[in-house]
């Protein structure tokens, strides 16, 4: 179990790291999925979790539950060792409420740089 929360924890990280740049990349190339209300919102929820679980100096629920059911035992797996590597980084607190917050506040401004869809209602046959 524990390593699937790992894979899930990597897929959430993978999502809210790779959102932003998609976002412009998306934009620039005229993208219309990169303006979809409902994957903007959950980016920018996400991305706002993440950078509020940093100020509140609490630890991400997805570490605390993949710790638990780990129990005592180590990572020994290779897929496990290099997500672990790929996504936690030994740094001093202050890093990473700077990084995540500023990389909130980059998220947000794009809802203003790079507006979602407002239409409800699109012509049929489009995505």
């Amino acid at each position: 179990m524990a390593n699937i929360v790992l894979v899930i924890h990597f897929a959430v990280v993978l999502f809210i790291t790779a959102g932003l740049p998609l976002i412009v990349l998306g934009a620039a190339l005229r993208w219309r999925w990169i303006r979809e209300r409902r994957w903007r919102l959950l980016h920018l929820v996400a991305t706002a979790f993440v950078a509020a679980e940093s100020l509140v100096g609490i630890a991400c629920p997805l570490t605390v539950l993949e710790d638990a059911l780990r129990g005592s035992q180590g990572r020994t797996g290779f897929v496990e060792r290099w997500i672990e590597r790929l996504i936690f980084f030994d740094l001093p607190p202050r890093v990473f409420i700077v990084a995540y917050t500023f990389y909130a506040i980059l998220v947000a401004l794009t809802w203003i740089g790079i507006p979602v869809d407002a239409s409800r209602h699109k012509a049929p046959g489009t995505h």
